[in-house]
Order: C-alpha cells, then structure tokens, then sequence
C-alpha cells in the first residue's frame, strides 16, 4: 500500500502540471463544457492509471525481462537468442498501447496489418539488438547502417505521403508496455558479460526496436504502392450537449473497449511467462505471486491510463487543435505545444523507466531528475518543430536528415553509454500522451487550416509529430554526454592534480 501511495504522489507531480496547463490554455480558448469535464475526469484517470501501471512494472515487467536476459545467455545458444528475442518483440510490439492509439488514426491501412507490420519489425531488429551484445559489436555502426538503408528507401521506393506515418510508426513502438521488458532483458543479458563494455551495451536496445519499425512501415509502403494517400478527416467527431449521462456513457464505453483491448494485448506476455517459468522454473512461488499480482496491477493500469488519455485528452487536444489553427493563421500553435511539450513527457510512463535504468546502471552518476529535464527540453523543441510543419507545410525530411545525420555524427564523440542512452530516450519519449493528445491537435488544426484553403494534407502535414519527438534526444543526450565526459574529464585532472602536490609536499 505504501508503494502504490509513492507511485501515487510520484504520478501527480508528473500529471499535474500538464493537466493545469492544457485546462487554462481550454479555459482561454473558451472551449466547450463537455470537452472540460471528460477533460478533468480523464486527467484523474491518468493520475491513478499512471501510478498502478509504474507499479506492476516494477514487480514483473521488469523481473521477468531480466530473468529471461540472463537465462537466455546463461544458455549460450546464439540461435535460442535470436529465437526467443524475434517472438518477445513481436509479443510486447502487439500489446503496446501507443501502437493502437496511432493505428487508430490511419484510415487507409487496417489497423491489424499496421499493428502486425510494426511488431514483425520490432521482432527482427529486436533478435539483431540481442546479438549485438552478445558479439560486442558497435551501436553506432549499426546504428548508421540502419538510417542510411531508411533514407535510401524512402526517397527511392516510398511515396512521400507516407514518411511522416513510417517515423511515427517508429516511434510509438517503444512505450509503457515494450520499454520495461525490452530495457530489463539488455541488462540481464549485459550483467553476464565479464568485460567492462557490458553495462555500456545494455542500451541501444530500444534504440534499434524503434527504428526498425521505420523500415518495416516504409516497405509496406512500398507493397501498397502508396500515392498520395488520403485522410478521412470527418472520422474526428463533433460532442454533443454535457450532461452526467453522456459523460458516463463515454467513458463507460471507453473502459469497456480498453478492458478487452488491453486484455488481448497482454495474454501474449501472460502466456511467456507460463511457458517461461514451466520451462526453466527460474522464479519460487513467492516471486511467481508477485509477478502475477504485478501483471494484474500494470493490466488494470493501463485501462485506467488509455481511458483517461483517450477519452478525456483526445477530444481536447483536437478542438484546441482547431481553435488555434482558426486563430492568426495558427502560428500560436507552436509556443503553446513546446509548452506542453516541455512538461508532457513527464507525463510518460516509460520515460520513467528509462531514467531510473539509467540512474541505476550510472551507479547515480547521471540522475533521473538530470535526464527528465533534457528530454523535457527535447520535446519542447521537437514540438515547436513539428507545429511549424503543421503550419507551413514544409517536407518532413528537410527537418529528419540533417537531424538524424547530427545524431549519428555525434555517435563519434559521446561517450559509449550515452549513444544508447540518447537513442533509447528517442523511442520512450514519443509515448501516449504525444499519441493521445499532440497528434489529434495536430489533426485539428491541419484541417482547419485546410478548410480555409491551404495546400494541406493531413498524412504528410499532420503525421510527424511524434517522428520530431523520437528524434531530438539523439541530439540532446549526446550533447549532454559529451559536456559530462568533458565535466568528468577536468573533476580528474584536477584531482590528479592535487594529489600530485601532495605527494611533492610530503617528499619536501
């Protein structure tokens, strides 16, 4: 009880903030009742859902992702590796939330095939990401191997209207459900190697799940032969008149609808866990307990979380979407969503389990608090980025590869750690709230800026935002890598230093 209460505070402080802001930017808009209450409500529901889904992670995600990393090298079977690493991303990809909170915002694909596109390739480049460790090769080698071969399909075989979608795709794929697993089975896998590269690889591994996606999208692209592929804008539905009962009904249809949902996307991980503990009876009973009451915790977490963030945010961020877009050409668009942005992403649940992993593997030496302000800073300007586009319309690459060429540039001098730190930050902070709220903005001001006759489309004007966010932390953190390494760097010279002089002393 004590630990759901700390979680509990931890949420508010993280929630509330943002939810204070995007209420007085409503209030100024003069936005619709209706609107205000399911956005009060959802907030309440993020708060609680937020806390008991940090909870259940911590006592069985990220257990059982660290158990399975050491278990799997213990093996010493590269191909079982590759084997169990290829079905796990599928697994986790599958039950990701954020995932279903885009699919849902395309449609011209089936969801299914989006949803099993983007786990097949979070499996393959997840299976890489494993051997990776295993055969200490480098991150950042593969890393621009991987981002030369997306840009060379893109450009080549991909119509433009479908880049945007493909980094978005990328993006979300590494949210609450896979970053717990994901992050923890590294580092199960890493704590067996002996060498002093192991705590260093035990990131990147979300860094290649998110950007394998990319490629996965892009060559379904290219197996519909998209062109110019359209956007059925009048799916964003109007609200009716507020009253308790519509209230109670929306949001009785959105428990309903998650608590199937998230059911479905957890039984695969349930069912691994089975066949895991049945097969290498790795965990006691007591252990096995908690790990089901965590899994139930995180599962009713979840419900609570995509309630909240879908039912409640959605529909705000979408007619205060349209507001600003209609007000002075829409160029308010931008400070308002950097300032959303700046403290969103404390608002993310995975994000939280990064900086803690982090914090953990530094031995403290790079700090939770230390790594949320960076990626806060990120995604402040990563939103400001992306409304601009919204705004003027601008190709999403002129942004995307001068970026991800300064990120994979700068892999040469940050500090090892810090490469898989920046690039594993990319795909936890394009998270559920970015999903739920940044892209129905986004889509309500695009076509409402397209409503008054601007050349404007919404998959390749709209789409993106959450392609900005999984791109500025590569730069950010590996700045930040390079000032600690210079900072650290000048802390020992100076101590040598000193020690140099006493030794003088003492010898005078």
């Amino acid at each position: 009880m004590k630990n759901f209460k700390d979680k509990l505070k931890e949420s508010c402080f993280s929630i509330l903030p943002i939810a204070v802001i995007i209420m007085v930017l409503a209030l100024i808009c003069d936005l619709d009742a209706y609107s205000f209450v399911l956005f009060i409500i959802g907030a309440v529901l993020l708060i609680v859902g937020f806390a008991g889904f940090n909870l259940g992670a911590d006592v069985s995600m990220l257990v059982l992702g660290e158990k399975t990393g050491k278990s799997l090298t213990h093996s010493r079977k590269v191909w079982l590796i590759a084997l169990v690493s290829f079905v796990i991303g599928i697994i986790v990809t599958i039950a990701e939330p954020d995932l279903s909170i885009l699919a849902g915002y395309v449609t011209e694909i089936s969801s299914g095939i989006l949803i099993i596109t983007v786990a097949v390739g979070v499996g393959i480049f997840l299976m890489f990401a494993m051997l990776r460790i295993v055969f200490k090769i480098r991150l950042s080698i593969i890393l621009i191997i991987l981002y030369v071969a997306i840009f060379v399909v893109a450009f080549v075989f991909v119509d433009p209207s479908f880049w945007a979608l493909s980094f978005d795709a990328g993006g979300v794929t590494t949210g609450p459900m896979t970053v717990p697993f994901i992050m923890s089975l590294g580092i199960g896998v890493a704590s067996i190697r002996s060498d002093k590269g192991g705590k260093d690889d035990s990131f990147g591994l979300v860094a290649l799940s998110s950007a394998g996606p990319v490629l996965a999208v892009l060559i379904l692209g290219i197996i519909y032969n998209v062109q110019d592929l359209p956007y059925d804008v009048a799916q964003i539905e109007t609200v009716s008149s507020p009253n308790l009962y519509a209230v109670c009904t929306e949001f009785g249809k959105g428990f309903l609808t998650y608590f199937e949902e998230v059911a479905i996307s957890v039984s695969p991980i349930v069912i691994f866990f089975i066949l895991f503990e049945l097969i290498t009876r790795a965990f006691h009973r007591r252990q096995v307990l908690n790990i089901t009451v965590g899994i139930i915790i995180m599962y009713l977490g979840l419900v609570f979380f995509l309630t909240g963030a879908n039912v409640g945010f959605a529909r705000m961020g979408t007619e205060m979407g349209k507001m600003l877009g209609d007000f002075a050409g829409g160029w308010l668009l931008i400070p308002v969503a950097m300032l959303i942005g700046y403290f969103m992403v404390s608002a993310e649940p995975a994000v939280h389990v990064l900086n803690k992993q982090v914090e953990r593997m530094t031995s403290g030496a790079v700090k939770a608090r230390t790594m949320r302000t960076a990626l806060s800073v990120s995604v402040c300007i990563a939103l400001g980025l992306a409304m601009l586009r919204v705004i003027t319309g601008i190709n999403i690459m002129w942004f995307l590869v001068p970026g991800y060429a300064a990120a994979l540039v700068l892999t040469f001098f940050s500090p090892k750690m810090f490469t898989g730190i920046a690039f594993d930050s990319g795909g936890v902070a394009s998270g559920a709230m970015v999903s739920a709220f940044v892209l129905p903005m986004a889509i309500g001001a695009c076509s409402e800026i397209a409503a008054e006759g601007a050349t404007m489309a919404i998959m390749t004007d709209a789409f993106g935002c959450v392609a900005f966010v999984a791109m500025m932390p590569l730069i950010v953190i590996q700045v930040f890598g390079i000032i600690y390494k210079r900072r650290t760097a000048k802390i020992h010279r100076s101590f040598i230093s000193v020690e140099d002089k006493i030794v003088r002393y003492e010898v005078d």
